[in-house]
């Protein structure tokens, strides 16, 4: 096996997703290190969000990470030989009002692990833009648009329940443009 301070985010990911499978807890990557992924490292989280959707307790999370050589410092696992460190949101998966019903899988040589779609990972960005006026996660959303193919319609759709159609007509030809 690779150690741990050689490996990539798409690596480490799926190391740690491969020892919660292994033990049975659901967990699905979310957030920055997803942007990260998508835009090829063009944006850099150096954080890994694994939202906990299996709905595990703490401590079996915590003895999970341990078993990986990670401690617990607040709510982050911390490993002295990489710069990530890693968290486990609650379930449920959802951005906005909306759960996500159906996630992607990235397979490494070092495991296998869950994480949102190109389209939801540009929902989660623009829900942040939305609620937050966060003009950066608008930025992250345009790499991932940039790079993959997102369903607009999809977006859109979501956007209006959101409550945020004028927001979306304003941004949608740069997504649209992206891709």
């Amino acid at each position: 096996m690779k150690p741990i301070g050689e490996m990539t985010r798409r690596e480490l990911a799926a190391f740690i997703g491969a020892a919660f499978k292994k033990m049975n807890v659901s967990v699905v990557l979310s957030g920055g290190s997803c942007v990260s992924i998508y835009s090829d490292e063009s944006y850099v989280s150096m954080d890994l969000d694994f939202v906990n959707v299996g709905f595990a307790k703490r401590a079996t999370i915590t003895k999970i990470m341990a078993g990986l050589g990670f401690r617990e410092e607040n709510r982050y696992y911390c490993h002295p030989d990489t710069a990530f460190s890693i968290e486990f949101p609650p379930g449920p998966l959802g951005i906005g009002d909306e759960y996500v019903m159906q996630v992607d899988e990235i397979e490494t040589e070092t495991g296998c692990f869950k994480l949102l779609s190109p389209t939801d990972c540009v929902k989660d960005r623009l829900s942040w833009y939305y609620h937050a006026n966060d003009l950066e996660c608008l930025r992250q959303a345009m790499l991932v648009a940039s790079a993959h193919e997102i369903d607009l319609a999809n977006v859109e759709a979501w956007s209006k329940r959101e409550r945020k159609h004028v927001e979306f007509l304003k941004i949608r030809e740069d997504l649209a443009k992206q891709g």
